[in-house]
């Protein structure tokens, strides 16, 4: 009877060795997966490859032809970035978009180092140059507050991609620099005051939430002529938290400024008029500003500015993705980013 109970002991201390290192071996290889999925990792703790944002940029070769992957651990990253031209094909993953956070509080009227304003370009926390970049659950951040402008968010590379991310700030946050620069924004949240929403590239904003904090102008177009499409905001929503008839969809920041809004929800925020022409009644004439199918308080067709446009069944047509970039459709790499999820 004895020996029956010794050799069940020594059979269970076996078993429960042999579950332990399977375990251990199931872990490493969980843990070497995770680590295959990324190129580069930072972490503030020090468990990362680096510890802030700006040395995990510098390391990423110049020129490099394939997808250079840079995960961020959760964190408040206060730097003010610069992802140069030469870094072409970064992607930047969040481990949460609300943690997440690449911040800093630089404004126009900030001096620099030799006693002069900044200015609206110069007071960037993040300033994206290269080509065929993306980046999911970030938040992109600018504190200093309603100071003036302040830009969160400074992207001037072609093919440029966000993907559940944040645009924080109050006015100027997110200004899409450059007519040759096509972006692309997949449930996407975005706050701010005046012109929030701001430049020349063709971007389009697709089921995201725009947040109006104050009474203000909520785009500032500067598309030029040669430009057809500006802003495209599909199947998003207008809110805020400020009086009803508070906001203009958008002013034309230069004369051929461009924002169409195509299933959109539009809050009561929205002004009946809808569109403002900058003091300028020639902007009127050169100006394309438009809507299909709005919804919500906000929407109000019969009572938008003459110049303004309602497209109908047949000319909504010419906005797919497609079209609007030229042939880059950026759509299947935004599905891909929510399988994973």
């Amino acid at each position: 009877m004895k020996r029956g109970l010794l050799i069940l002991f020594y059979c269970s201390i076996v078993i429960l060795l042999n579950c332990s290192i399977a375990s251990a071996a199931s872990l490493t290889s969980h843990i070497s997966y995770l680590k295959s999925q990324y190129d580069i990792t930072v972490a503030q703790d020090g468990t990362g490859n680096y510890k802030t944002v700006q040395e995990a940029i510098n390391a990423v070769p110049d020129f490099r032809k394939v997808t250079t992957t840079i995960f961020i651990k959760n964190g408040v990253y206060k730097e003010k970035l610069n992802l140069s031209a030469s870094k072409q094909f970064v992607k930047m993953i969040g481990e949460s978009a609300e943690k997440t956070i690449l911040t800093f509080d630089d404004w126009a009227q900030r001096k620099n180092a030799f006693g002069e304003e900044k200015g609206t370009s110069g007071s960037a926390s993040f300033y994206i140059y290269g080509s065929q970049f993306s980046a999911e659950n970030i938040t992109f951040q600018n504190t200093a507050g309603p100071v003036g402008q302040a830009v969160a968010l400074f992207v001037a590379g072609d093919k440029a991609k966000f993907i559940n991310c944040r645009m924080l700030g109050f006015q100027d946050t997110l200004y899409t620099y450059g007519y040759a620069s096509r972006q692309y924004y997949y449930k996407c949240y975005i706050e701010g005051t005046v012109d929030f929403i701001f430049g020349s590239s063709t971007a389009v904003f697709d089921e995201c939430e725009i947040f109006c904090k104050s009474a203000g102008y909520i785009t500032a177009s500067s598309s030029p002529d040669t430009s057809k499409y500006g802003y495209v905001f599909l199947n998003s929503k207008i809110l805020g938290d400020v009086p009803a008839n508070s906001y203009y969809l958008g002013r034309p920041w230069r004369p051929y400024a461009k924002a169409v809004f195509i299933n959109c929800d539009l809050g009561k925020i929205i002004k009946a008029e809808g569109w403002d022409n900058w003091g300028k009644e020639s902007n009127e004439k050169t100006a394309f500003y438009a809507e299909y199918n709005s919804t919500g308080s906000g929407a109000n067709p019969k009572a938008r500015v003459a110049w303004s446009h309602q497209l109908n069944e047949i000319t909504v047509r010419e906005y797919t993705l497609d079209k609007i970039f030229n042939g880059w459709n950026p759509k299947e790499m935004a599905a891909d980013a929510q399988i994973k999820k």
